[in-house]
């Protein structure tokens, strides 16, 4: 399918909520209805004091919902049946207050009934005061949203319609039409597979409140798995203990050393198509657990003995059928040659390198910065990406590549 006619025949609801940029919607319908789009335009009750309903209605072709209780139809359940057979709901602009009703399920308008009554994909793109789009609960919800599989389209940074400057400004309708346009070229191209994810550190006792571990945060398998259910596949997230919330659509096996992964992945890897081993598993654990806590001695030094964990790539490359398995690598030195290196070594598919010596990326961030090898050698580099888009572009790879293993 060429990308002029993605959204060809789409049924698009375009949620407009009341903002400043609510006319920047009327240039997002007339481009999407100009690739082939049948859109259906609902409004907030505030959106409809920035822009009439008659301008949307002349562009779509079709009835606008904007009132729950006065219009005709409104015991025909509009708000229902606007959603029926919708491949896709895009809401542009979005302000914090239907962000927050979305979020928490409220739903006295138009626009936040029809998203209730919504279970398709989602793209949300906030424009809003800088101020607000910064404050912690407007950053709440969009996390929560965000582990429910909407995807949000970060406004742009620029003068605001209150005088300032900053990052507020809906995104560029040409910018979002190319976001909906990927949505729908991601949709489903997973359907048929079955992935295995493991993510975050694990955790290696020394005493009853004592531990070694390292500091992944656990977000790089956490994207991979919420990309690779938006995207249609099956998915079991393994992960050791971690602060993010577990995402929805997945099923989830919480665990915490290094044995007790390996055991998880063993048991589910052959009931998988993928292996995406993105955990920070240890790689030494304490021979000895003390049964007590150790006491601190003065002018005394505390002598550990470390042995080796369980290497799980290497236990599942002996038990490998046709399974794709992709390896995560976090080097501090010679991070190509590390990298090969480990691919050769465990039999992988894939590796994704990260250099941790680099500051502002990696564990803990948002965002990271790697290479990935396939087992034909072959290097992508890539820029600094937000770990959503970097297991993306992975699955991207994955996908061309599932059929050659």
């Amino acid at each position: 399918m060429s990308d002029d006619t993605l959204l060809f025949n789409k049924k698009i609801i375009l949620g407009v909520s009341g903002s400043i940029a609510t006319y920047k919607a009327i240039e997002l319908l007339r481009l999407l209805v100009k690739l082939g789009a049948r859109v259906h335009v609902v409004m907030s009750a505030n959106a409809v004091k920035f822009v009439t309903p008659l301008t949307f209605e002349a562009l779509s072709g079709n009835p606008v919902y904007h009132q729950v209780f006065d219009s005709n139809s409104s015991m025909l359940m509009e708000h229902i049946r606007i959603m029926e057979s919708a491949d896709l709901l895009l809401i542009a602009p979005a302000t914090a207050g239907i962000i927050g009703k979305i979020a928490n399920g409220i739903a006295d308008d138009s626009l936040s009934n029809s998203c209730i009554s919504y279970n398709g994909p989602i793209v949300i793109a906030p424009a809003m005061n800088d101020n607000m789009y910064a404050n912690l609960a407007v950053k709440k919800n969009i996390e929560l949203m965000k582990g429910r599989g909407v995807e949000f389209v970060e406004p742009v940074q620029g003068e605001l319609a209150c005088g300032s400057i900053g990052q507020g400004r809906l995104a560029n309708p040409s910018t979002l039409i190319e976001v909906v346009k990927k949505k729908f070229n991601y949709l489903n191209d997973f359907c048929s597979l079955r992935l295995l994810v493991t993510a975050g550190p694990t955790h290696e006792s020394l005493d009853p409140v004592r531990f070694i571990t390292n500091p992944s945060s656990g977000k790089m398998g956490y994207a991979v798995a919420c990309a690779a259910r938006d995207r249609g596949a099956t998915v079991t997230l393994i992960s050791g203990p971690t602060s993010l919330k577990v995402p929805d659509g997945v099923q989830f096996i919480s665990c915490r050393t290094a044995s007790e992964m390996n055991n998880h992945v063993l048991q589910m890897f052959s009931d998988c198509d993928i292996l995406v081993m993105s955990a920070a598993v240890g790689d030494f654990a304490p021979k000895r657990i003390e049964k007590e806590k150790i006491k601190k001695k003065a002018n005394a030094y505390l002598d550990i003995q470390l042995l080796p964990t369980e290497d799980i790539l290497m236990n599942v490359a002996a038990k490998k059928v046709s399974q794709l398995i992709v390896g995560f690598a976090a080097e501090s030195e010679n991070l190509e040659q590390s990298a090969l290196a480990k691919l050769q070594n465990k039999k992988l598919d894939f590796i994704v390198a990260n250099d941790i010596s680099s500051p502002g990326i990696g564990f803990q961030s948002d965002s990271n910065k790697v290479i990935i090898i396939n087992k034909y050698k072959d290097i992508k580099k890539l820029p600094i990406l937000p770990k959503i888009e970097i297991a993306n572009l992975l699955l991207d790879d994955i996908r061309k590549n599932i059929n050659s293993v």
